[in-house]
């Protein structure tokens, strides 16, 4: 489905970002706490105890970590994508084709203006279950006005239909 997805020449893909570091504030959050209150306590019952508290917690962390770490919003000539994951069964790429675009927003709050991390939606015109939502996104406002900006460049070039 994915070479369905994509165009089979080597075109231009741009890049819209990543997840800004708003997202990363509850994984150092989660870190204090294992690391802080339940690695001391486990070990206060067992040494044994913890040290797998310990290992467990440390791959928790680095997988929330590695994961945020994977998300990238990008666009190219056939639609706009989202690639993420970091294990093999959990990897992929979710988008949109132009032809389907609805519109793609942006949702405002003072956080969200203050640090520049954004909640975006990328709508299908058809379909719910084929949108693409993305929290704590870097510069979303952006990313939104440059996917619109191309998206109306492409229906007023005649290459898509506006109905």
């Amino acid at each position: 489905m994915e070479q369905n997805n994509r165009s089979n020449d080597n075109t231009d893909i741009i890049s819209l970002g990543g997840k800004a570091w708003t997202a990363y504030v509850r994984v150092i959050l989660t870190a204090l706490f294992l690391f802080l209150i339940v690695t001391p306590a486990a070990w206060s019952a067992s040494a044994m105890a913890g040290v797998i508290i310990l290992a467990g917690s440390l791959a928790v962390v680095a997988y929330q970590f590695l994961l945020l770490r994977s998300f990238h919003l990008y666009f190219d000539d056939v639609g706009v994508w989202v690639y993420s994951g970091i294990l093999p069964w959990s990897k992929g790429i979710t988008g949109v084709k132009w032809r389907d675009l609805d519109e793609a927003v942006y949702f405002q709050s003072i956080g969200s203006w203050l640090f520049k991390s954004y909640s975006i939606r990328i709508a299908h015109r058809y379909t719910k279950s084929s949108e693409i939502i993305l929290s704590h996104w870097t510069r979303g406002d952006e990313a939104v006005m440059t996917i619109n900006g191309q998206h109306q460049e492409l229906v007023r070039a005649g290459m898509l239909s506006s109905v």
